[in-house]
């Protein structure tokens, strides 16, 4: 067994060995959801990162990259700004001490939020969770040159993901994801200048690239930036596994510091990453017309491509590492999510209020499971890492987000509001992909340039305007909410400051 190979099989197995042990610590419902509410600033900006640094990254973005070059960094730069509006929210969203954002659309708004939040978080989360699968089972290929296919790879990492996280759910996760972080930077890190120098210096590279991916919109135009700087901005804001490691911080003002923490990791290794694909286009150039599993896009596996073929053996090995880690962190908040809502927003809110911790903690792992298997289900139904991305982080922000916000910066929202949003953002997204499927044309000319506003590029547009023209007006027709509802909201910690 070479080391790549080691790199790839073995990272994980140390992982599951620490969640083995760390599942002894599991010893309520509340331990597996939020850790105890004790988890340390360090871990907790380790978690935050490497949970947003996923397959949406490693293979979207920097697929994104080598296609356009670093007006990749609008699509990465979106969840940026919307990182600056997270610390504002984060020591209000610990001071209110609940388990999930389903939790709270019920204390804002009432029961039918409640449900509706957790039907947009099972469809997006469940997806973003089944792309890691996809991600995990390339690297599986690239290593084994094949022996492992694609698909026996997929098979593998969704079973790895699954035990992982159903073993100790959110202690095992923050545990890990801390030596999760340090070797996705290393790898990083170690790649970028020596790809860059093995091959000629930074001018040669840049003179290998066409002349449009050195240009701020790559060739595109402003309605392409809100296309895929909006669905990352609006999903960062409707993070349920953000909000709920916000939960899982000791206090408020640990909270707040977390997100400064977090904001610094994203930028530095999403830029990097960006970087890394852009002279992987330099070097790599044949991937442009290659086609990978299924005649996918071959773009999309240019990292796995430069960990593989463009560096020492030892930096190789670090990078794949990385790339395992990057996929079972990932995917491990994103199953533990949905399946903590079912387990609480609908299990233990509507069915069995009285339920026993072992429970509800028997339930969330059997949904680990379930929701782990309909990722493999969704996998069948889109072509690209990018747009299974795009269309979870647009089913997110259209619907949770806006109410969200105007839960913590709005007074005059209103219950009818705040489902009306959440109902309409939910309903648009899925509703013009359905129809879209059924030949239904979505394609607008504008500006005499066509966008077809079904696609991923665009779809999260008419999504974000029809939820929170339907959040401002039905609340504006209703009745203003109680104070006793809102306060808690506009309340904030003295720990937080």
């Amino acid at each position: 067994m070479d080391l790549l190979t080691l790199a790839v099989f073995g990272y994980p197995l140390v992982l599951i060995a620490i969640g083995i042990a760390r599942s002894r610590a599991v010893k309520s419902h509340a331990d597996f959801m939020v850790a105890g509410r004790n988890v340390p600033v360090a871990m907790l900006v380790g978690t935050l990162v490497c949970t947003w640094i996923g397959s949406g990254s490693l293979f979207g973005g920097a697929g994104l990259a080598y296609r356009t070059g670093i007006a990749e960094l609008w699509f990465s730069s979106g969840a940026w700004v919307g990182l600056l509006v997270a610390f504002y929210l984060a020591p209000r969203v610990r001071s209110i001490a609940k388990y999930t954002v389903p939790d709270l659309l019920e204390q804002r708004y009432n029961a039918a939020a409640r449900v509706l939040g957790t039907i947009a978080i099972i469809l997006a989360y469940v997806t973003i969770a089944a792309y890691q699968f996809r991600g995990g089972g390339w690297i599986l290929s690239i290593v084994t040159d094949g022996a492992i296919s694609p698909t026996q790879g997929m098979l593998i990492t969704a079973a790895a993901i699954v035990l992982f996280t159903a073993l100790a759910g959110m202690v095992s996760i923050v545990t890990v994801d801390l030596f999760n972080g340090i070797i996705i930077t290393l790898g990083i890190v170690i790649a970028l200048p020596y790809l860059v120098f093995s091959n000629g210096g930074l001018g040669a590279v840049t003179s290998a690239l066409p002349e449009a991916h050195l240009t701020p919109l790559g060739g595109h135009n402003v309605l392409w930036v809100l296309g895929v700087a909006m669905p990352t901005f609006l999903l960062i804001l409707g993070e349920s596994g953000m909000y709920q490691k916000f939960f899982s911080a000791k206090d408020a003002g640990s909270a707040k510091k977390a997100v400064v923490g977090m904001f610094l990791g994203v930028v530095f290794i999403e830029t990097t990453l960006a970087l890394l694909a852009i002279v992987g286009r330099a070097v790599f150039p044949e991937l442009e017309t290659a086609t990978w599993m299924g005649g996918r896009d071959a773009t999309e596996t240019v990292i796995l491509h430069i960990a593989a073929n463009g560096l020492p053996i030892l930096g190789g090995a670090i990078l794949l590492a990385a790339a395992v880690a990057i996929v079972l962190s990932t995917g491990n908040t994103f199953l533990l999510v949905p399946s903590t809502n079912v387990s609480r927003d609908i299990y233990e809110r509507f069915v069995n209020p009285g339920a026993t911790e072992a429970e509800k903690l028997n339930l969330q792992r059997a949904f680990v499971v379930i929701f782990g298997a309909l990722g493999l289900v969704l996998l069948t139904q889109f072509d690209s890492v990018l747009a299974m991305a795009l269309y979870a982080y647009s089913l997110v922000g259209a619907s949770l987000t806006p109410a969200l916000l105007a839960a913590f910066l709005w007074k005059r929202v209103t219950a009818q509001g705040g489902v009306a949003c959440i109902a309409g953002g939910l309903g648009s997204i899925v509703g013009i992909a359905i129809l879209s499927r059924l030949g239904l044309n979505f394609t607008a000319t504008i500006g005499g340039t066509e966008f077809d506003f079904a696609s991923s590029d665009y779809i999260v547009i008419p999504g974000v305007l029809a939820s929170i023209g339907l959040l401002v007006i039905v609340s504006l027709l209703t009745k203003p909410s109680a104070e006793e509802k809102w306060k808690p909201f506009f309340v904030e910690s003295p720990e937080s400051v």
